[in-house]
């Protein structure tokens, strides 16, 4: 269920807006396997995973979905880490003497 897997109203909320959108969310069972990440990012990842799955059942649907942003993905990824550093930002420690 939901509302157990995401405590947070605003990951609960997240994760069914594409059926709200569409206006399915009562109409509609879902069931979604998600690993990986945290809980808001495995928010998104269902939010996204059902507007492609209702897109495919439906193609009416993609317009609505897509104005309201559901069919994007989140853009932002990991840093690399760079050479001669610990990390993506994290320099070694400097010593003056």
């Amino acid at each position: 269920d939901v509302e157990e897997y995401f405590t947070v109203e605003n990951q609960r909320s997240l994760a069914v807006e594409p059926l709200e959108t569409v206006e399915l969310n009562e109409k509609t069972d879902v069931r979604v396997n998600v690993s990986g990440g945290g809980i808001a990012g495995q928010a998104g990842a269902v939010r996204l995973g059902i507007a492609r799955a209702l897109e495919k059942q439906n193609s009416e649907l993609r317009q609505p979905l897509k104005e309201a942003g559901h069919l994007s993905r989140d853009p932002r990824k990991k840093e690399r880490k760079k050479p001669g550093q610990p990390g993506a930002r994290k320099k070694f420690q400097f010593s003056k003497r």
